[in-house]
């Protein structure tokens, strides 16, 4: 299993993009969070340490996945993630 999810990491790390569909991919954290590709990239030691041993300083990875639509941030650098389809509309 935690090989299965830092092989998910490594994936989105190096294709930021689905294929097909080219939708963004983002590391998700145990706590939530998502990361941007240069924050997993610059702390994927981090990942990978927290992964496998039971330590929670914040970087245990959950796997990848894809912001389908609305506004989320990196957790640790803040900038703001691109979506796949953009701010859901408002009814």
């Amino acid at each position: 299993m935690k090989n299965q999810i830092l092989e998910q990491v490594k994936d989105a790390i190096r294709n930021p993009y689905a294929w097909p569909g080219g939708y963004p991919v983002y590391v998700v954290l145990t706590d939530g969070e998502m990361l941007c590709g240069d924050c997993a990239r610059k702390h994927y030691r981090y990942i990978a340490y927290e992964t496998n041993h039971p330590f929670s300083g914040g970087w245990q990875a959950a796997g990848a996945d894809i912001l389908y639509e609305g506004t989320e941030y990196c957790g640790h650098c803040s900038c703001e993630l691109e979506s796949a389809y953009g701010e859901p509309e408002a009814d």
